[in-house]
Formats: structure tokens, C-alpha cells, sequence
């Protein structure tokens, strides 16, 4: 049903939308009906910015509020009502393993970025992959998503995380203080924001390895601007990392 419009489209003279908008009150129930589902809210911000703008807004934050409740809480306790690098780049992250192509951030791996259905992150696993220096920070990392017998690669696998209040973190500092170089030609896949590598930074702890049950020299990953991390690592047997997780 089309109710009187109540916001101007800006989108264009042809959109279909110039006949008018849904109230936001009845979109957003109607999505709560549908659980934040992100493949119908990716869907309506095709439709126009009108529709773009209001799931940035609203839909995705909600998205993250379900499927993390208390991550999103803790990353917004320090006062912010926004996250960095808005909340479609974060619900993207929650769900969404990046991969990598050929001749990208991790060599001449390639394996298609995907969906997947459910990660758990973690707040203190995240501590294993800052130095010492840097563990008052906040970061939740995921379980490596682990993509099986990629040839002479072995078992390898993709993580991915995110920092709370990155503007003011250690890490940051830290990067800037090492006058730490932007990747030249890949951007962060969630918020498409500048890179840092942590590994030309020489701020990979051994401790990393160990957490993902990876070999030590096989580990990589990245910051960007808006504190969202994305790492790739080559794992151990099943044996080896269980021998490794003793030793920790």
C-alpha cells in the first residue's frame, strides 16, 4: 500500500518512489517481523538513496543490535551513538568472510569472499593479537573461517575483527608512531577505508598464532581507518594446533 510521501526521494525524476514512501515506523516493523534479515535489507537499499539512507540508519543498526547484543553494547558504552565506519560496514563484518584475490592483501591466494551464517567473536581472544603495550585496548575477533586443502597453501583461514573507540586506541598510535604505510592499492572490504599492514608494522604478536592454532610465520592481517581488522593465516594440522593450544 503507498501512503502519502512523507521525505523528498533523492534519488532521481524516473525512481519509482516518487510516488511515495512507506512510513519508516511500518518499514521498521516490518522488518523486526522479518529478523533483521540482511539479505532483504541489502536488497532495499537498492531501491533508492531514500531507502540506502534508511537502512543505514536504522535497519543495520538493528541487525547488529540482534545478531551481537552485547558486542554493540560494549562498543557503544564509551557514549557514542554510532560505531566508526557505520553500521552496513559492521553488520557486512559480522557476516560476511572477505576472502581474498589473486595478487591482493594475501599474495596468490584466491578464494571468493561469502556469506556466512554464524561467527562468534570474541573480546578476549582479541587480546592475543595486540602486544602487550597495547591489551587495554578493546577488540573482538572471530574463529578463523577455515577453507580446507587449498593446495600447496594447505589448510588456510580468514578472520576478521573490530576495534571499540579505534580513534583512540594504542594500536593506532602505535602505527602512526611507526610511521606505518597505507596499503597502495587494496581497501578495507567492509567500510573501504585505508589499510595498515600490522605485519609490515612488525605489531603481530606470537601469541596470534597460537590463538588460531596457525603457523607463526604464516600469519597476516590489517587495520583500517575505522579500526576494522581482516586477517588471513595458514593453520596447522589438527594434532599440531591441539599440541600448540597445551603449550599456551
Amino acid at each position: 500500500m503507498i501512503l502519502t510521501k512523507q521525505y523528498r526521494c533523492i534519488h532521481s525524476a524516473s525512481c519509482q518512489c516518487t510516488k511515495g514512501h512507506l512510513k519508516e515506523e511500518a518499514i521498521f516493523l516490518v522488518f523486526h517481523h522479518l529478523n533483521w534479515n540482511p539479505k532483504l535489507i541489502a536488497t532495499l537499499s537498492c531501491v533508492c538513496k531514500w531507502f540506502d539512507d534508511l537502512a543505514k540508519r536504522v535497519l543495520w543498526k538493528e541487525f547488529c543490535r540482534t545478531r551481537a547484543p552485547k558486542m554493540m553494547l560494549d562498543l557503544q558504552s564509551c557514549g557514542s551513538h554510532s560505531v566508526d565506519g557505520n553500521w552496513r560496514a559492521l553488520g557486512k563484518l559480522l557476516i560476511y568472510c572477505s576472502g581474498c584475490q589473486r595478487g591482493g592483501l594475501f599474495n596468490n591466494i584466491q578464494i571468493p569472499g561469502h556469506f556466512v551464517y554464524r561467527t562468534r567473536f570474541s573480546r578476549t581472544s582479541g587480546k592475543s593479537f595486540l602486544l602487550p603495550q597495547c591489551r587495554t585496548d578493546v577488540l573482538y575477533v572471530s574463529d578463523p573461517c577455515e577453507h580446507l586443502d587449498q593446495g600447496e597453501d594447505g589448510d588456510v583461514g580468514f578472520f576478521r575483527g573490530v576495534f571499540k573507540s579505534f580513534s583512540t586506541s594504542k594500536v593506532r598510535k602505535m602505527l602512526i608512531k611507526r610511521s606505518a604505510q597505507f596499503y597502495p592499492t587494496e581497501v578495507c572490504p567492509y567500510c573501504k577505508a585505508k589499510l595498515w599492514s600490522m605485519l609490515q608494522a612488525k605489531m603481530i604478536p606470537q601469541s596470534a598464532s597460537v590463538r588460531l592454532g596457525a603457523y607463526e610465520d604464516c600469519i597476516e592481517y590489517y587495520v583500517c581507518l575505522n579500526g576494522h581488522m581482516l586477517g588471513f593465516c595458514t593453520l596447522l594440522p589438527l594434532s599440531d594446533s591441539e599440541e600448540a593450544s597445551d603449550g599456551e
